[in-house]
């Protein structure tokens, strides 16, 4: 049973060796991966390319950048495995990871989604430590992924192995920046899945400055991701889910007018509005802010 390993690309060409190298050294050897470069600049094509010269089973595809899920897209449009695997070119799969999820469907033929556990993995890769969230398979219902996702767990997409008929109505939205496995994993919750969990760290998410999840929010994503929801589910569903968006912005927001009002109610912000007022006065306020100013860039250096 043939599956695709999908690993879209971009710009991440420091890390594109060891990520391959996790899928060439998989135990279950009936893996074609295919690599998407969405417009890289740096030396991902010079990477890829080795690896395809190196083995048949790598496939190199170059596209105009459109993002990640266009990448991805690209990529299931290309596979003809009956399972697909999702990788980032930053991240890692355990050697064991597709031989052990094609282990559980075997067992049961019923099974279209394996989803396993994952830990997290330095940029040098040195250090593995526990996962941002604890994985348990009760949370794998539409509710839970809809009302808790982000705040109890959320589940990254190396960590599912998938029937590949899944994915010939479902596509990753092209419309966001972030988020976009979210809109995916509800619509794969909507759908005819029998999941199995095997609470097992199979999958490792590298945590570094560029990492997605450390430079791309939600909050720019709010509207455009209630467009797609209303596209997957039902009236009645998209009406609670509607409301409970707005009241969790709500919610937010207003936490964070506390917060700021705290701040301007401290002694230290305070003191330092009459600092300030007492510079005023006397004509230094302009002296004091060019001194801070290069005492800001003495620590920068």
């Amino acid at each position: 049973m043939l599956v695709s390993v999908i690993i879209p690309c971009y710009n991440q060409g420091t890390f594109l060796s060891e990520t391959l190298e996790s899928v060439y050294k998989q135990t279950y050897t009936d893996w074609e991966c295919i690599m998407v470069d969405d417009g890289s600049t740096d030396n991902t094509r010079i990477i890829a390319e080795q690896w395809a010269e190196k083995d048949v089973r790598f496939k190199y595809f170059y596209k105009t950048n459109n993002g990640v899920s266009s990448a991805r897209n690209y990529g299931i449009e290309k596979a003809k495995g009956k399972y697909l695997q999702f990788l980032d070119s930053d991240d890692l799969l355990h050697k064991s990871k597709l031989e052990v999820s094609i282990n559980e469907i075997k067992n049961d033929e019923n099974v279209n989604i394996v989803i396993t556990n994952f830990k997290m993995i330095s940029s040098d890769s040195k250090l593995i430590t526990e996962a941002f969230c604890k994985l348990e398979k009760d949370l794998f219902t539409l509710d839970n992924f809809l009302y808790k996702w982000n705040k109890s767990f959320s589940i990254q997409v190396q960590c599912g192995f998938f029937e590949a008929t899944h994915f010939e109505t479902i596509r990753f939205p092209e419309n966001l920046s972030a988020q976009e496995d979210w809109i995916v994993w509800v619509e794969l919750m909507k759908v005819n899945s029998k999941i199995v969990f095997i609470d097992k760290p199979l999958a490792f998410y590298r945590n570094h400055p560029n990492s997605r999840m450390n430079t791309l929010g939600i909050d720019d994503n709010q509207i455009k991701m209630l467009e797609n929801f209303k596209n997957i589910l039902s009236n009645k569903e998209y009406f609670k889910f509607s409301k409970h968006l707005l009241n969790e912005s709500y919610i937010s927001n207003d936490s964070l007018k506390k917060r700021l009002k705290n701040i301007k109610m401290s002694n230290t912000h305070q003191t330092g509005l009459m600092i300030k007022k007492f510079l005023n006065t006397i004509g230094l306020i302009k002296p004091a802010r060019a001194i801070f100013k290069e005492i800001l860039k003495l620590k920068a250096k």
